[in-house]
């Protein structure tokens, strides 16, 4: 019996885990079909990927008049198309929301790399899920890690431990951390990442997402997920059951095995391309708490998390432009969670809000890092 072809759209072709699932995809040419990639800004690429994957549909920011050959078409019309069984939404920020709202409503198989649209609109995308059949599989590392934990488990645990290698600058004293420049932040020393990822991680604001978006995926009481530093990034997330069992999932650190697992979901395919642990070459696995006071951007994601409302939109906002603002030597990598800081106090949380009112919050705090910052806003 012949298999069909899974039917994909990918979403954030052109960025790191956009290009890696491509990696994946090249691996099994019998179980994928390309059917739509969507990009942002760089066409030169996605004309690349296009010329190589023949897809139907195409979606990106109109810049430049170069024609792909293929049908032009919203990413939300992507998301939902009928011709497309699953969506990899790889979008960086908040513009993945949209499409992530689309896919969730058309009932689409969604493997979701785009952590900010739970974050900031987890209640109404959990509850569209629940209604109209989708199927959200985490591409993270940490969350597929957990996703892949519980598989077989028929009671709720107990607890989340979620892993973060604390980023390049783990040992940095408070007065190192001053004077870090970009190249030093961009520098990660277990993942291959875009770019706004990357600082997040060196923030350890990455690890504040995902705390909410643990929140969402599971089920999960903010109270009941921990965050441990573990500096070898081998150990990908822990779940703690009643009993006191704890099941861990690990493997190298290499994005293309939660994204393969996403894809392949619920089988686990060999790939001669993908990295294997050599037991033999460790010596140690170690864990220790996060120091939130050098780190302060991960208490201010978990504060968050815990308000909820407009809380996690507003701390996307934030967090988006004052990263935005680092990368572009406006600002000094501490006056990240400065800036963010003082847009989540002057915030008015609003509960159970509107996806209005979501976008609305992230813009406003997008605008108050601005001015915080002394920057115009147009």
């Amino acid at each position: 019996m012949v298999e069909k072809l899974k039917r994909l759209a990918v979403l954030g072709s052109t960025g790191s885990i956009g290009r890696q699932t491509l990696d994946v995809i090249r691996a099994f040419p019998d179980r994928f079909r390309i059917v739509g990639l969507a990009a942002g800004k760089n066409l030169y690429l996605l004309v690349e990927q296009v010329e190589e994957f023949r897809p139907r549909f195409v979606s990106y920011v109109k810049t430049e008049k170069r024609k792909t050959g293929c049908e032009l078409i919203p990413l939300e019309d992507m998301a939902s198309h009928p011709d497309i069984d699953m969506v990899v939404i790889a979008t960086a920020g908040t513009a993945g929301l949209g499409a992530t709202l689309a896919a969730a409503k058309a009932g689409k198989a969604i493997a979701l790399a785009n952590k900010e649209s739970l974050v900031a609109a987890g209640e109404i995308i959990t509850n569209i899920v629940k209604k109209s059949g989708a199927r959200i599989i985490p591409v993270d590392s940490e969350h597929s890690a957990i996703f892949q934990c519980l598989k077989g488990e028929k009671q709720q645990p107990r607890r989340i431990i979620l892993t973060a290698s604390g980023g390049p600058f783990r040992s940095f004293t408070g007065k190192q951390m001053e004077n870090i420049t970009v190249d030093q932040a961009l520098a990660h020393p277990s993942w291959k990442m875009g770019k706004k990822v990357t600082i997040d991680s060196a923030t350890l604001m990455n690890k504040g997402l995902e705390v909410i978006e643990a929140r969402w995926l599971f089920n999960m009481p903010i109270d009941n997920i921990t965050v441990l530093i573990h500096p070898q990034s081998i150990v990908h997330s822990m779940v703690e059951f009643a009993d006191g069992s704890v099941k861990a999932q690990l493997s190298r650190p290499d994005m293309r095995l939660p994204i393969q697992y996403a894809l392949t979901y619920p089988d686990r395919l060999e790939n001669n391309t993908l990295p294997n642990i050599d037991w033999s070459n460790f010596r140690d696995l170690t864990f220790e708490p996060p120091d939130t006071e050098r780190f302060p951007c991960l208490a201010l994601g978990i504060a968050a998390g815990e308000k909820g409302g407009t809380a996690p939109a507003a701390l996307c906002g934030a967090d988006e432009v004052a990263v935005e603002l680092f990368l572009a030597g406006r600002i000094v990598f501490t006056d990240i969670p400065r800036l963010i800081a003082g847009a989540m106090e002057r915030h008015v949380n609003i509960a159970h809000p509107t996806i209005d009112e979501i976008m609305d919050a992230e813009r406003r705090a997008r605008e108050e890092v601005l001015e915080t910052a002394g920057v115009k806003v147009k």
